[in-house]
């Protein structure tokens, strides 16, 4: 059992040039947004990443806006009843930011293979559709028992995940609050997991989500997400998400992240 709380300023530099970097939560739901915040104003951010996240929303657009993000892996990118993510929007029509094509199926199998320390994992998904011919990486292969066409979805994994949750101990065990995601998927396929918390105790006597073995740090951080949600400690900030979409069209994300910092 190991103490592993950290400050914010040393969780960040987990995070380096090149790497693969998962955000936990939903959409617009528990997003590891103020650690997002603290990693592009650090002195030296990290740039040419990975995204790799379920549904990307707030937290990945900002990212995105800050320049530091090469390539985009998910099923989903915007802001749910608020619109389009306007960073990762003009990124994608300007050609500015690869995006690797993925669906649920893709992204949990390519989960589970990881998990299961295999390269690929074999499904009935995508049979039928044009995706393969944005995927050339995704392959059809026999079904060695039946001679059935088989989809080959390649193993996932990243370098680091970061989780914002409802409460963690400090040894990395927590809890989420409901709507678990894949969060606990990405604690087992990273090299590194970072966990933010609206509160960190002693140690959790009741139920946990996941457990803090692969847990690297945990951060207190209070209003995490905000203004993305967190379950039941606050709500959606949906204002302020209006005043970050306002600020982004108008050519203001720099001044917008700048004033968050303050």
């Amino acid at each position: 059992m190991i103490d592993k709380t950290l400050s914010l300023s040393d969780a960040v530099r987990y995070v380096r040039d090149g790497h693969t970097i998962a955000l936990g939560g939903m959409t617009i739901y528990r997003r590891p947004v103020a650690f997002v915040q603290a990693l592009i104003t650090t002195e030296n951010p990290p740039s040419k990443l990975t995204l790799f996240s379920f549904t990307a929303g707030l937290a990945s657009d900002i990212l995105v806006g800050a320049g530091m993000v090469e390539r985009i892996r998910t099923c989903y990118f915007g802001l749910e009843s608020f619109g389009l993510a306007p960073m990762f929007t003009n990124a994608a029509s300007d050609g500015k930011i690869e995006i690797i094509e993925e669906s649920e199926a893709s992204i949990a199998n390519g989960l589970r293979a990881k998990m299961a320390g295999v390269g690929f994992m074999p499904s009935r998904a995508w049979q039928g559709t044009d995706m393969f011919s944005v995927r050339p990486d995704v392959r059809i292969i026999e079904d060695p028992y039946n001679g059935r066409d088989l989809t080959a979805f390649p193993a996932i994994g990243c370098d680091v995940a970061v989780i914002h949750v409802l409460k963690a101990d400090k040894f990395g065990n927590c809890q989420l609050g409901g709507n678990p995601t894949i969060d606990h998927e990405l604690t087992l396929v990273a090299d590194t997991v970072i966990i933010t918390a609206e509160e960190v105790v002693d140690s959790l006597e009741t139920s946990i989500d996941f457990s803090g073995l692969p847990v690297s740090a945990v951060v207190h951080l209070p209003q995490g997400a905000w203004p993305t949600s967190c379950y039941p400690t606050y709500p959606i900030d949906g204002d302020e998400i209006l005043r970050y979409i306002d600020a982004c069209n108008k050519g203001e994300f720099d001044a917008y992240i700048r004033r968050l910092s303050q």
